[in-house]
């Protein structure tokens, strides 16, 4: 959630409706950014190899170059075509994207970021927020859509609220709750083979956003009811539309900066109307918190918010469904279907859970999920296999060069993680579902995570622009699959997982899990 991940624009980037873009021209240079000691003997920024727009055109076209392929393989097939780092010219009033395979050039646009680090995205959201409702935004866009000073004041009120592990214990009653009452429907979900349908990423997506109501608003939406309320049938619509609708305008070609499109205008107005309701929301906790003061070492990521200002808790509680919502659901579907496809490393998955939990319901505990090392590497080896985004975004901080080309300051850089993490060449038996790499007690012919380049994989991001909702995100998750790994039997009876890119990574395969009750 919130991650560099992060959300939006780099998900999509190099996706195949992502790569639709017309030549525009290069980043202005300034003579006072010119700082990296390679720049007078690089090659210029134009003459960076790429696709020209008929090449993808047609390349993505019906038995095309480019069509039907997964993301791992459009990555790998472009990077065979074009090398290590290549041009997608921009188009419909989007820059020039710069799209790197190479670690030591992630290392190099972190390491030069500046001190207000720009990472671009979800315009459209943007002009909601700074155009549409100054009355609630103001200064302060929030996270997502900010950039420069204002990103900056912003990150700082914010920081000492969520990234506190004391504030993040607060919640594993709460978010336990959730995810017990989430099994329970995966219970009746099942058929006569023990199937889950093939629409239970829906279900997932239910849960992230139950728990998020909770993490955000201390709130129960109710979207996981059968018998739900017509509020919570909107706010469920809402958010799929919100996402929906900003993969049209941001991530496909779409006229919307030229003129207001009938996708533009639906946007806004669903914006207009979950922003009015999350509104409401906080009205109603600033009553709750008035008639119920929480002792202050208990008050919760809202009530601290609160304490700070009003705006700011709008501002975030609307930003965390924004960004914590499809990428955590994203990640557990990743990891569940890892699991699945590995009973050895499953089964000592539950074993480690036994240790905590003897009884299949029993309590999960800030203390007793302490000492869970294997959940946490089998999380991680997840999330190394089926990431929720395609890699890290940032635009430069000054001019800098890059496998001898020029890059200058402000260029928008896709960092191409995601092909690296399944490269033989960069991860040592890359293919297989490994967790053990990330211990440190492990057996000698098992790989170590660590000798791989660290800036390849970076789930969270990196720096001060590095996900705020990280924490949030890992309880999350260390959560739902501990309770699905202790309760069941995870199997998957069919093709290979594959990936498509929308705004997060999610599957294109029906998620027909086969869910068996342990007996113990």
């Amino acid at each position: 959630m919130l991650c560099s991940s992060s959300i939006v624009v780099r998900r999509g980037i190099a996706s195949s409706s992502q790569l639709w873009r017309s030549v525009q021209a290069a980043p202005q240079l300034s003579n006072d950014d010119l700082i990296d000691s390679e720049w007078a003997t690089a090659k210029p920024y134009e003459s960076i190899p790429g696709p020209n727009i008929w090449k993808m055109v047609t390349g993505f076209m019906k038995g095309g170059r480019y069509a039907d392929l997964s993301l791992v393989d459009l990555h790998s097939r472009l990077r065979d075509d074009f090398g290590s780092i290549l041009l997608l010219p921009g188009m419909m009033g989007r820059k020039d994207v710069v799209m790197s395979f190479d670690p030591e050039d992630f290392e190099k646009v972190f390491r030069t970021e500046g001190t207000w680090p720009v990472r671009r995205g979800l315009d459209a959201m943007a002009y909601y927020r700074q155009k549409l409702r100054p009355d609630v935004f103001g200064e302060m866009g929030g996270l997502v859509t900010e950039q420069g000073e204002s990103w900056q004041k912003m990150r700082t009120i914010v920081n000492p609220v969520m990234m506190q592990p004391k504030t993040m214990r607060l919640y594993v009653d709460k978010v336990d709750e959730v995810a017990r009452e989430f099994l329970e429907i995966v219970a009746g979900l099942r058929d006569s083979k023990q199937e889950l349908p093939g629409d239970f990423d829906q279900w997932i997506n239910r849960w992230a956003l139950e728990t998020m109501g909770v993490l955000a608003l201390d709130t129960r939406f109710g979207v996981l009811k059968t018998d739900q309320t017509e509020e919570a049938k909107k706010i469920l619509a809402l958010v799929r539309n919100i996402f929906d609708l900003s993969y049209q305008l941001d991530v496909l070609p779409s006229m919307w900066k030229y003129y207001k499109t009938p996708t533009f205008n639906n946007l806004m107005t669903t914006f207009d109307e979950l922003t009015d309701i999350i509104m409401a929301k906080v009205d109603d906790a600033v009553k709750r918190i008035e008639k119920h003061p929480t002792a202050e070492g208990n008050q919760s990521v809202l009530e601290k918010l609160l304490k700070i200002d009003k705006h700011v808790a709008v501002i975030m509680a609307l930003d965390m469904l924004m960004a914590g919502i499809d990428t955590t659901s994203s990640g557990s579907m990743g990891m569940m279907y890892c699991l699945a496809k590995n009973p050895d490393k499953q089964s000592k998955l539950r074993d480690e859970l036994r240790t905590i939990m003897p009884n299949k319901d029993s309590p999960l505990t800030a203390e007793n999920m302490r000492n869970l090392p294997y959940l946490r590497a089998c999380i991680k080896e997840g999330l190394r296999m089926y990431p929720p985004v395609i890699g890290n975004f940032r635009a430069t901080g000054r001019n800098i060069v890059l496998q001898g080309y020029r890059i200058p300051k402000d260029t928008d850089v896709v960092m191409g993680s995601l092909v690296l993490q399944h490269d033989e060449k960069r991860f040592t038996r890359a293919k297989e579902f490994l967790p053990e790499r990330w211990l440190a007690d492990r057996d000698a012919d098992i790989p170590s995570g660590k000798d791989a380049n660290p800036f390849i994989f970076l789930p969270f991001g990196f720096g001060s622009r590095s996900c705020i909702g990280k924490r949030l995100a890992m309880m999350e998750m260390e959560i739902i699959t501990a309770r699905l790994i202790r309760k069941y039997e995870a199997r998957w009876n069919y093709e290979d997982f594959k990936v498509r890119a929308t705004l997060v990574n999610i599957p294109s395969n029906p998620l027909r899990f086969e869910l068996k009750e342990v007996d113990h």
